[in-house]
């Protein structure tokens, strides 16, 4: 199904905001509300159902937090997530050096942390049960960890050099953080640990550095910008501005040496890609110019590029319920990719003369029941 992802002409995302579109999230309860926040400060929640049950439909917009709001985002919102455990509470944040705890309900914070410096990149665990930390990347070097329960940022983790531009807890362990810098390092943290740093990954596997200690331990020869790991926690995806793509043993730190070639990457901030889930085998799905380009994982072949959008893509948010990717660009909008139908009708028959149903059948199985429509 993912091989086959195509721009879905009979699904849209509702037009709301009014410049670039930087990140996208979707909630994992359920798959069915997606948030997205934009360069302008506007965050927007999105119903992605089809209650309609028509072939075509657009995905509408419940709500959202406008220029007008009297606590919207100053500047570019770069994050936005989802509480991991239900709805009722999302998080953003901002080059106005602020995270927002919302609540859905009212839409009003319910908590705003403050930094010294721009916010780029926020992180709450997707398994956590004995924390309530969120990881902070901002200008400063330090890792900064906001506890939700508490409302302070406690706890600072020390050793990048320069700005932190990505953070991801890993799936798998709940205490355990990778951290993405502008200074080519990516580290892995325990956060229960005094010192915290476990590792720092290499991308020579320790080679090369008894030669030169200059290029010791940076993951990347430029900034790290991108961090995703697989669904099972096993591995790391990192993303950098040497127009490269690593993929790295989490448990090891070891650089597996997959190649995936060039991945042009100019972003100067945080770049959010996204990795599938449930599928054999795992793709990533990484912003690319104004394309999306689709890599298999473990092998590193580019199986395809997603050509739709008009500008630059900034983020991409991958739905695994139904095997649907969906891309926000700087062009202000958000595309939804779906799997293509099984069966290409055939070239000497026009649609036209096709009953409407059977268009698109893709989600008939997903979306309605096919038996009421006759």
């Amino acid at each position: 199904r993912v091989v086959s992802l195509e721009l879905n002409k009979d699904r849209d995302v509702e037009r709301i905001h009014g410049s670039g579109i930087n990140t996208l999230d979707i909630e994992p309860v359920e798959g069915r509300y997606m948030l997205s926040g934009g360069s302008d400060g506007v965050i927007v929640l999105y119903d992605l159902e089809n209650l309609s049950r028509k072939p075509s439909y657009t995905c509408k917009a419940l709500f959202s937090v406008g220029r007008s709001h009297p606590d919207v985002h100053k500047f570019s919102v770069e994050t936005v997530q989802w509480y991991p455990h239900d709805t009722g509470m999302f998080t953003s944040s901002s080059f106005d050096k602020t995270l927002k705890i919302w609540d859905t309900n009212t839409l009003q914070p319910a908590d705003i942390f403050h930094f010294e410096g721009t916010v780029y990149s926020h992180h709450m665990s997707p398994v956590a049960t004995k924390h309530c930390l969120i990881a902070v990347g901002t200008k400063s070097p330090k890792v900064q960890l906001c506890d939700l329960k508490s409302g302070s940022s406690s706890h600072i983790l020390q050793g990048h050099r320069q700005e932190v531009l990505a953070v991801s807890w890993s799936p798998r362990h709940e205490y355990v953080l990778a951290t993405g810098s502008a200074d080519g390092r990516v580290k892995l943290w325990d956060v229960r640990r005094a010192s915290g740093c476990l590792s720092t990954l290499d991308q020579y596997n320790g080679e090369k550095s008894k030669a030169s200690s200059e290029t010791a331990n940076t993951a990347h020869n430029g900034r790290v910008n991108g961090l995703c790991y697989t669904n099972d926690g096993l591995h790391l995806l990192t993303i950098g501005t040497d127009d490269r793509m690593r993929l790295w043993n989490s448990s090891t730190g070891e650089n597996t040496l997959v190649n995936y070639g060039k991945v042009c990457n100019e972003s100067r901030k945080g770049l959010k890609f996204a990795v599938s889930c449930g599928c054999n085998p795992e793709f990533a799905f990484v912003p690319y110019g104004s394309t999306i380009a689709v890599y298999t994982v473990f092998t590193g072949e580019l199986i395809t590029m997603l050509r739709g959008h008009y500008s630059t893509v900034n983020c991409c948010v991958f739905q695994p319920h139904f095997q649907e990717l969906y891309s926000g660009s700087k062009d202000c909008n958000i595309l939804a990719w779906i799997p293509s139908p099984r069966e290409p009708v055939p070239d000497d028959i026009s649609e036209k003369s096709l009953p409407q149903q059977h268009v698109n059948p893709a989600y008939e199985d997903a979306w309605s029941s096919s038996d009421d429509e006759g």
